[in-house]
Formats: structure tokens, sequence, C-alpha cells
């Protein structure tokens, strides 16, 4: 769902890649990263955090330039 509410914004020669994690909450930790390989004057990305009392979810939108 959300990388085609993404598409629907028709964002020209962008390629959009969506990661979503989905997890319980309990008495651990979690750390999450990603590295890419891209250029600083076109590629972007955004990530959304949502939480409640039982789980978390994590979502991670990225705008790759393609040529």
């Amino acid at each position: 769902v959300v990388k085609a509410r993404v598409k629907d914004l028709m964002i020209p020669r962008y390629k959009i890649i969506v990661i979503i994690s989905i997890g319980q909450i309990r008495d651990q930790n979690m750390r999450m990263g990603s590295r890419c390989l891209w250029d600083e004057t076109h590629d972007n990305f955004s990530s959304h955090t949502f939480k409640n009392s039982s789980l978390f979810a994590t979502a991670t939108v990225y705008g790759v330039y393609f040529e």
C-alpha cells in the first residue's frame, strides 16, 4: 500500500523502494540500519515509525533517480 501510494505521486525517473519492519514490543532493544550507494544531489529517503503498547512498525521509502 505504501509503495502504491508513493507511485501514485508519479514522480518521473525515480525507482521507489519500500522497506517495512514490524515487530512486537517486549523487553529488548532493536537497531536497524541501511547503506546505499547513491547520488546525494538526486536520491533521497523518508522514514517513519509507529508505536503502540504492543508493537512497532518502521517504514522507509527510498527514491533513487534512474537515468
